[in-house]
């Protein structure tokens, strides 16, 4: 049932039969709920709740086949079902309180610098992939250097803590988080689009969504846990994903960037990561005839030895003893 007074105001001189499915569907969403600041809030939220949870899921359905455990970075360390639910519970209290009303206020936020969102046709791919793009770089170099203030003492202490509950992540911990760091880093994730929007006053919602949903799946990706030879950091060498950033939650130092390494090793963040990582293919080299259980024995006292020193670096952060333990 569509709203005849905003089709009137909102597509009046628009001729539908020029426009694609993709494009009429758009079109018609607006028009059944008839206020635009109402339908842009409901469909940005209800867009990312499906994608978080949507690519969230998958990953739960991994951890529990026993087949895809020689991907695991950290093969003993198993989520249980318990620790699930609960990480679940803190992610829905973060979307709810924290996250709904950014995205809703979003809307007429972003159009005061000149964002459209229920305009039609939708933006072509040359003109929202370098938009993304650039979105990419800029929400990765906030993160690089937002994150590791979240490493120093009273900030780590108070709020960045609790996304080191788990030291092997898995996909449903990407947003498991102290409010204030869901609010913190997801500036880096909106400030974007929204200095893009005040710059060019030339944005459309459609490509803020493609931008969500692939920072979403680079988000959940990267704490999946899971290497697979197929992953994007195989592909993309200046890629982080699953692997770089895996080893931050084991060793709690190193590899503060979210999507990729240039940051980094420009800083030299990722000193003790490479150094693990060149012991890690020396050992396997040097026991290349040994067998897989000797094999596997051997990474788990290197990863052993590397969550220890990243446990007493933790400790010390945590009791205050000085910035050098949440960056080296």
């Amino acid at each position: 049932m569509h709203n005849a007074t905003a089709s009137a105001s909102l597509y009046a001189n628009t001729d539908f039969s020029s426009l694609s499915w993709v494009e009429q569907q758009w079109a018609a969403w607006y028009l059944y709920i008839g206020n635009p600041v109402l339908a842009t809030g409901l469909m940005s939220f209800f867009m990312h709740e499906i994608v978080y949870f949507g690519r969230s899921i998958p990953w739960v359905i991994i951890e529990a086949i026993p087949y895809f455990r020689r991907y695991k970075l950290q093969a003993s360390k198993i989520p249980t079902p318990q620790e699930q639910w609960e990480c679940t519970k803190q992610v829905l209290f973060s979307h709810f309180m924290v996250e709904l009303p950014v995205i809703w206020f979003f809307h007429p936020m972003a159009e005061m610098f000149g964002m459209r969102t229920y305009e039609v046709p939708l933006p072509s791919f040359a003109e929202w992939a370098p938009q993304v793009a650039l979105f990419f770089v800029f929400e990765d170099t906030f993160h690089y250097f937002a994150h590791q203030a979240l490493h120093y003492g009273p900030l780590y202490k108070h709020i960045h803590k609790i996304h080191h509950k788990y030291s092997a992540p898995f996909g449903l911990a990407a947003e498991y988080a102290h409010p204030a760091e869901v609010a913190i880093l997801g500036m880096g994730t909106i400030a974007g689009p929204l200095l893009y929007c005040l710059f060019t006053a030339n944005f459309h919602i459609f490509s803020m969504y493609i931008w969500i949903i692939l920072r979403l799946f680079q988000a959940i990706d990267a704490h999946s846990g899971y290497d697979f030879p197929w992953s994007l950091q195989h592909i993309v060498p200046f890629w982080s994903g699953a692997e770089h950033h895996d080893f931050h939650h084991m060793a709690f130092t190193n590899n503060f960037s979210t999507s990729f390494r240039w940051w980094d090793r420009i800083f030299g963040t990722d000193d003790k990561y490479r150094a693990y990582r060149a012991r890690m293919n020396a050992a396997k080299k040097a026991m290349q005839g040994g067998s897989k259980e000797q094999r596997d024995e051997m990474e788990r006292k290197l990863m052993a030895e590397v969550e220890a020193e990243g446990i007493r670096a933790e400790a010390e952060v945590v009791r205050g003893m000085g910035p050098k333990a949440k960056v080296q």
